[in-house]
């Protein structure tokens, strides 16, 4: 098993230096643990390393470390594509889920959240680069579909999730973070204060120093935390 108290020292380190330069508080930002694949003890040791915000991507995968964990009470963000016979397990388990590419699909969560739980977190997530291979809402369709998941009565819209084509340089990273930004305020000028978003799901293991300096509030890392996925 990896090191990952050292591992998770190294990102914080790396987010401590961000926010400085970007003059941000580290508290403003959730480091959420890309876990997909990694077993329950890797979980547990990245909590132990104070991580309390773990990703699945994988629904059955993460029900069975939901259980395996449930005493310590870690927050469980879906980020993985959402198929419709999976929408009632989700709205069921999950505290947040940050890959809503479709109206309908946020429809199927709201109808399917247990009251009781209280509104579920969502992102609508934006293909912000309009590429073919990638799912989500394009730049030009958000706003409608923002106004539409808003009325929804079982879920909470707190923003957007983006994963952008990879760019060499930090200054090309950059170009499609500040896209979803300039995205957010934009729906948010067509909402009241109590509805405006307020969630950046942006910047992985490879560019989250990009991301937050364009205001990222979720970075989402995975490799740098629990090492190189196995890939066989």
């Amino acid at each position: 098993m990896h090191d990952l108290h050292i591992k998770v020292a190294a990102v914080e380190s790396r987010l401590g230096a961000v926010t400085t330069t970007a003059e941000r508080n580290r508290k403003a930002i959730t480091l959420l643990a890309v876990s997909k694949t990694r077993s329950a003890a890797h979980v547990q040791q990245a909590a132990e390393s104070g991580i309390k915000s773990f990703g699945e991507n994988y629904l059955q995968e993460a029900l069975e470390k939901m259980a395996d964990l449930q005493p310590l009470e870690l927050d469980w963000h879906f980020i993985g594509p959402i198929q419709s016979n999976k929408t009632r397990q989700i709205s069921e388990n999950f505290a947040w889920v940050h890959s809503v590419d479709r109206v309908k699909i946020a429809k199927r969560l709201s109808d399917q959240r247990p009251l009781a739980m209280g509104p579920l977190n969502i992102c609508m997530q934006i293909n912000i680069d309009n590429e073919p291979t990638k799912s989500g809402f394009s730049v030009e369709q958000a706003v409608a579909a923002a106004l539409e998941i808003l009325v929804l009565p079982n879920l909470k819209l707190r923003g957007l999730m983006a994963i952008p084509a990879a760019q060499a340089s930090i200054d090309a990273q950059r170009i499609p973070f500040a896209k979803l930004r300039e995205l957010k305020n934009r729906i948010n000028r067509s909402l009241d204060n109590s509805e405006k978003l307020d969630t950046l799901s942006m910047g992985m293991s490879s560019d989250l120093e990009a991301a937050i300096l364009e205001q990222a509030t979720i970075v989402r890392v995975g490799t740098d935390i629990f090492g190189p996925r196995d890939t066989k």
